[in-house]
């Protein structure tokens, strides 16, 4: 692993940020182990969390894919209610590293205490305090890196982020996999709990001095700065009033929607077919596949985004999407799954890499950056959780073919939106 070593970052700096000149003296490594530790601490139990009460709690204490399913929207839709105040309080907060601590701190109480409360209400209580938690990730992250490396850096600091990132996925699945082939899939539940451990330290050394937090919320100067210049927007009419931005969280609401359930579906159906231990194993090799996918993806994204576009990268993550949906009903073959789970790894990837660079493109200079992170990832947010309940009703009802069919079709209507409607953001070079 990296040393954690940070250089601190002067007034010069700061001001060089606002300048959209180079940053200086970027803590880059703290950064990075960042990223690779809440890689599997900012989302939860995630797929985990349906075979754990599918293969271990089961049909006896009353779970099945549509109890799981419904599990996940209450989870999901509470978490979306979080989302634009989460992107609030990161805009407003002052101490953006400490607000993730307690965020970490919180996602994985309330993840671990799963094997011994019991009852769906009891779960569906400790899912959601865990989703409001989560809601603090992705805007306090992007605020940070924002705040650090300025916009002119953003698209390619942001990429390693998300290299980085889906690194640290890839290897706590590997090692989820591992254990919990000798184990069981209680194992995730330890694994989780040392890698928030190891998330609290690492924010912990980010000094909260480096970041402009008029930068971080994209401003290019501070209200209470004396700059009558500089006015402090509404944000309502800054998200109300920008239509790419409106056009952008309808496709966010479809890739999400097309997206949210495939892994979790996938995971079920492994469960089904070849046993809980070997199941939890097979997911974390799905994970796997495409988190290992992920990391050059994002780093290529995040080099070329100004010289090549947003809009047709979205335009592969939106076809490869489809298709991924399509070629799941070809087998049930456990390493056929696992292959086309891979090409998440484009979607997703491209996805994760472009999410923050197109909203810092579209609300620059407005400093209703995080806030506007936080409304597009409400409207992503009831896209996921609309798709566990959409995915798993559909299974119940009629099989698994025709709920990842479903998927690839709501995947190309969003795709189809997106070449019609949607403006490309950057101004390429």
């Amino acid at each position: 692993m990296a040393t954690l070593t940070d250089s601190k970052a002067g007034d010069s700096g700061a001001q060089s940020r606002r300048g959209d000149g180079p940053a200086s003296k970027v803590p880059t490594r703290t950064l990075d182990a960042l990223n690779f530790f809440l890689a599997d601490v900012r989302d939860g139990l995630g797929p985990y969390l349906a075979i754990y009460l599918i293969a271990v709690r089961g049909p006896a204490q009353g779970w099945n894919e549509a109890t799981v399913g419904a599990i996940l929207t209450i989870a999901g839709i509470v978490g979306l209610i979080s989302q634009t105040p989460a992107g609030s309080l990161i805009d407003r907060g002052k101490n953006k590293p400490r607000i993730v601590m307690i965020a970490a701190l919180l996602v994985t109480l309330s993840s671990i205490s799963l094997p011994i409360v019991s009852g769906f209400t009891a779960v569906a209580v400790t899912q959601s305090i865990a989703a409001v938690a989560g809601a603090v990730f992705a805007p306090a992250i992007s605020a940070i890196t924002l705040g650090l490396v300025g916009p002119k850096l953003f698209a390619k600091r942001v990429g390693r982020n998300e290299a980085f990132n889906h690194a640290g996925n890839a290897v706590s699945a590997a090692l989820a996999g591992v254990l919990a082939w000798k184990f069981g899939p209680v194992v995730v539940f330890w694994l989780m709990g040392g890698l928030t451990v190891a998330s609290i330290v690492t924010a912990s050394r980010l000094k909260n001095d480096d970041i402009d937090n008029a930068v971080a919320r994209g401003l290019d100067c501070e209200p209470e700065d004396g700059d009558e210049a500089c006015e402090e927007p509404s944000g309502w009419k800054t998200l109300l009033e920008n239509k790419p931005l409106m056009i952008f969280a309808v496709t966010a609401f479809l890739f999400h929607l097309a997206n949210a359930a495939m892994l979790t579906s996938v995971s079920q159906l492994l469960a089904r077919t070849v046993g809980k231990d070997q199941a939890t194993s097979l997911t974390a090799a799905c994970i796997v596949a495409a988190q290992l996918v992920m990391v050059p993806v994002a780093i290529v994204v995040g080099r070329n985004t100004d010289r090549w576009g947003t809009k047709p990268l979205f335009l592969v993550a939106f076809a490869f999407l489809a298709a991924r949906g399509a070629l799941y009903t070809v087998s049930d073959n456990p390493w056929w799954l696992v292959g086309v789970q891979a090409m998440d790894g484009v979607g997703a990837g491209i996805f994760g890499a472009l999410f923050p660079v197109v909203i810092a493109d579209l609300t620059k200079g407005t400093g209703r950056f995080n806030v506007s992170q936080g409304a597009v990832a409400s409207a992503q947010g009831l896209g996921a959780a609309l798709s566990a309940t959409l995915a798993g009703g559909i299974i119940v009802w009629a099989g698994y073919t025709a709920s990842f069919l479903t998927l690839a079709t709501i995947a190309a209507l969003g795709l189809g939106l997106y070449v019609l409607a949607m403006p490309e953001t950057k101004d390429k070079t």
